[in-house]
């Protein structure tokens, strides 16, 4: 992504099994994202219920939700997909740290 690039959104969210969510976002990027490590806990207990969880959409801002109240931010996930490092994906990050 080049500099003054706007972050990439997601564009369509799927929901697999178990706890998978597969993403497409704006720039072409795809790929799937493995949640079971939060499946069960706290506000992610409502996954247990599997309809629950298929009804996994696109939210506001860029969000990946299943209701009002769970909700995951988009760039989190992208970075998961992408493998790359919040200063990779938002390059103004290494201008805020050498202040």
């Amino acid at each position: 992504m080049a500099p003054g690039d706007s972050t990439p959104s997601p564009v369509e969210v799927r929901a697999l099994e178990p706890y998978r969510i597969w993403l497409r976002y704006d720039d072409g990027v795809e790929g799937e994202v493995d949640l079971s490590n939060v499946a069960g806990k706290g506000v992610f207990a409502a996954w247990e219920d599997h309809s629950f969880f298929a009804g996994v959409h696109l939210g506001p801002a860029g969000s990946i939700a299943w209701s009002d109240r769970i909700d995951m931010c988009g760039d989190a996930l992208y970075l998961k997909i992408t493998g790359m490092t919040p200063e990779e994906l938002f390059p103004g990050l290494r201008d805020l740290a050498d202040a």
